[in-house]
């Protein structure tokens, strides 16, 4: 189990449909956070408001605020602000994003303690992987210690020069953010998405980053999951996920072996993101 920051640099390359994609596909059991400062998209998307608005994101956080930081009420809170996305198995779950962007400050100083918390549910009973939808970086709102805390940071990034370029800039904050956070950059990886003019390889090497998994321009399946209806496990995007699962838990393997896994959390739920 594991804490899987996704995330994108300008433009529209798909970070919450790779989102659910993997939360559908993967194996594990599965939470999708929509943590991004912008808003989350799920419910008016694939859930086509057919879920309380008022549940997620906003009031874990007001929760949690009124009660001081209290362990115990995170805890419970944060299962009762849950949506099953493929009931009643409880093994592919939602937490929704904010609705009102501008609420955005609320959670500033609540990342760290979220960061902690995401990270320790695969200690949980039964245990989940957390997929966290960071969404486009632009700072000042970006929730970087959720990226700090992350086991595997992917940025979700297109085979075309327009998102390669404006890939650039991000993946250098994103490496002065790990670099001074967790002194390792073994948790950064590309993810791309859709069709273009360059080569895995091409990109990687333009960028400085291994791709860790590639997933198709499966058109029909995006609008599944971005505007509702049936998912089909046979679909070329959601196989291509699942196959991604397995090179995504060795970015992971290959993390932990550089940076220990507790010592992060530990140091995380501290406030801090330093391993030592």
């Amino acid at each position: 189990m594991a804490l899987v920051a996704l995330a994108s640099a300008k433009g529209s390359p798909g970070v919450t449909t790779t989102g659910l994609a993997f939360t559908f596909a993967w194996a594990a059991r599965t939470v999708l956070a929509e943590c991004d400062p912008a808003g989350g998209s799920v419910l008016a998307g694939y859930l086509q408001g057919q879920v309380d608005a008022g549940r997620g994101l906003m009031p874990l956080a007001v929760a949690d605020l009124r009660h001081s930081g209290a362990n115990d009420r995170l805890e419970s809170e944060f299962w009762a602000q849950l949506v099953d996305l493929a009931p009643p198995n409880r093994q592919r779950l939602l937490l929704p994003g904010l609705t009102d962007p501008a609420q955005s400050g609320t959670l500033a100083p609540l990342w760290n303690r979220f960061a902690g918390f995401f990270a320790q549910l695969e200690f949980s009973d039964p245990g989940y992987d957390v997929l966290v939808d960071c969404g486009r970086l632009a700072a000042p709102a970006t929730p970087w210690p959720l990226l700090w805390a992350a086991d595997a940071v992917l940025l979700v990034v297109r085979p075309t020069l327009p998102s390669v370029s404006a890939a650039v800039p991000t993946l250098g904050a994103i490496r002065a953010q790990l670099s001074e956070r967790t002194a390792s950059l073994s948790s950064l990886g590309l993810l791309l998405v859709g069709e273009g003019p360059y080569s895995a390889s091409e990109v990687s090497g333009q960028l400085g980053a291994p791709v860790v998994a590639s997933l198709p321009d499966d058109r029909k399946t995006a609008d599944v999951l971005s505007t509702g209806g049936d998912v089909r496990l046979a679909r070329p995007l959601l196989r291509a996920a699942a196959n991604a699962e397995s090179r995504v838990r060795a970015l992971i393997a290959d993390h932990r072996q550089q940076v220990p896994r507790r010592a992060v959390r530990r140091e995380v739920a501290a406030g801090h993101a330093h391993p030592f």
